[in-house]
């Protein structure tokens, strides 16, 4: 599979981790938006939130394990923060591999763009 977030999980490409356990790995975006802008990706291929099922406990777990541990260890629990998941090419998802954007340390528009 040619699949860039399959390719940083398995550690075959190189990403600036900020978190990693069994099932996830966060690291930061490289075209950022904001002061904060880290990526949380499941470990195993999931190409949106439509593949997403019923046995992905440990995958949906641990995505809210790591977008905690970046709040936290960022600083942006208390100034507040967003977590966007894009689902099809429509809404803008260019990596087609399940990802949430977690965006903070300044104040973010209140614009869908």
């Amino acid at each position: 599979m040619e699949c860039i977030f399959c390719k940083i999980a398995a550690g075959e490409l190189p990403a600036k981790k900020v978190f990693e356990s069994e099932h996830v790995v966060a690291f930061e975006d490289i075209h950022k938006v904001a002061p904060v802008h880290v990526l949380v990706i499941p470990k195993v291929h999931r190409q949106s939130l439509l593949e997403v099922n019923p046995n992905d406990v440990d995958l949906l777990s641990g995505v809210q394990e790591a977008i905690r541990a970046v709040i936290k260890d960022t600083g942006i629990e208390q100034t507040g923060f967003r977590v966007i998941t894009n689902s099809g090419a429509a809404a803008g998802q260019t990596v087609f591999h399940l990802h949430f954007h977690v965006i903070g340390g300044r104040e973010l528009a209140m614009t869908l763009a």
